[in-house]
């Protein structure tokens, strides 16, 4: 109809009657012969008209034609043999599933199992540190004697005893000592180093004014009175527990906090 072809053209080019043109036309397949026909005349009305007649054909035996009892039988057929095949050669499918990344993959897992295995028992090995067990033996035994048929007898007690031994934590002791005073009253203040160098100027200190924390292997305090809060490595002192008859002298050391005697000149 769009190339504006009459069926009787048609009917004149290609041989096939104009009947078995129209049934062509209309799906009417019981009008024609058979399916032999059928391929034929759609093959050569397809190519009259220009179209793809193997599509046409292709398309009417996958629609409309069930296969013969021949082709059936060869399907049936091929697909026994393919299963008889692959049933006689599992070697062949077994080779056929080890491809080489197949391969590869299986010998990393291979791999990274062994690695795992010889951690696991490196860490289980006991590894000998300061605790250690030794076996101590303590062997009593007493003297032989001879009897009276000329023979001797003895007996032997062995004793085994664990001894461990254990690393005594000793508490780290600070290299320098150190001081913090803080006057609550008028008071004189002196505070030197081991060699009796002065750390400050000595006098005399009111209420409020601040002084640093002193630092030395070994301090030497002089106080005028009582009249300071005192904190010497870290732990509070009462001066007046160390009060002599004229003044307040202390030795401050990292480990402990004595009376001076004499005080220091604080020249």
């Amino acid at each position: 109809m769009r190339a504006r072809i009459d069926i009787s053209e048609v009917e004149v080019g290609t041989k096939i009657r104009a009947k078995y043109l129209r049934a062509l036309e209309n799906e009417e397949w019981d009008l024609l012969p058979g399916p032999v026909y059928v391929r034929s005349f759609l093959k050569t009305y397809g190519d009259f008209l220009g179209l793809d007649s193997r599509l046409l054909v292709d398309e009417f035996k996958r629609r409309y034609e069930r296969p013969s009892e021949h082709e059936v039988r060869a399907m049936a057929t091929t697909a026994r043999e393919r299963d008889r095949r692959r049933s006689a050669s599992p070697g062949r499918v077994a080779g056929a599933l080890l491809t080489p990344r197949t391969v590869i993959v299986l010998a990393l897992v291979v791999i990274v199992a062994a690695f795992y295995v010889i951690g696991t028992q490196t860490d289980k090995t006991p590894s000998s540190g300061n605790n250690a067990i030794a076996p101590a033996t303590n062997s009593k035994g007493s003297g032989h004697h001879h009897d009276g048929t000329g023979g001797h007898s003895g007996t032997g007690t062995t004793k085994t005893k664990t001894a461990t031994t254990n690393t005594a934590t000793t508490p780290l002791v600070p290299k320098l000592a150190s001081v913090k005073l803080v006057p609550t009253a008028k008071v004189w203040i002196c505070v030197e180093n081991q060699a009796g160098k002065p750390l400050m100027s000595a006098g005399d200190y009111d209420v409020g004014q601040t002084l640093p924390t002193f630092h030395a292997k070994q301090l030497l305090v002089t106080l005028g009175n009582a009249g300071v809060t005192m904190t010497a490595d870290g732990k509070p002192v009462t001066p007046s527990e160390h009060a002599g008859q004229s003044a307040i002298a202390l030795r401050i050391t990292p480990t402990h906090v004595k009376p001076l005697s004499p005080p220091p000149t604080c020249a």
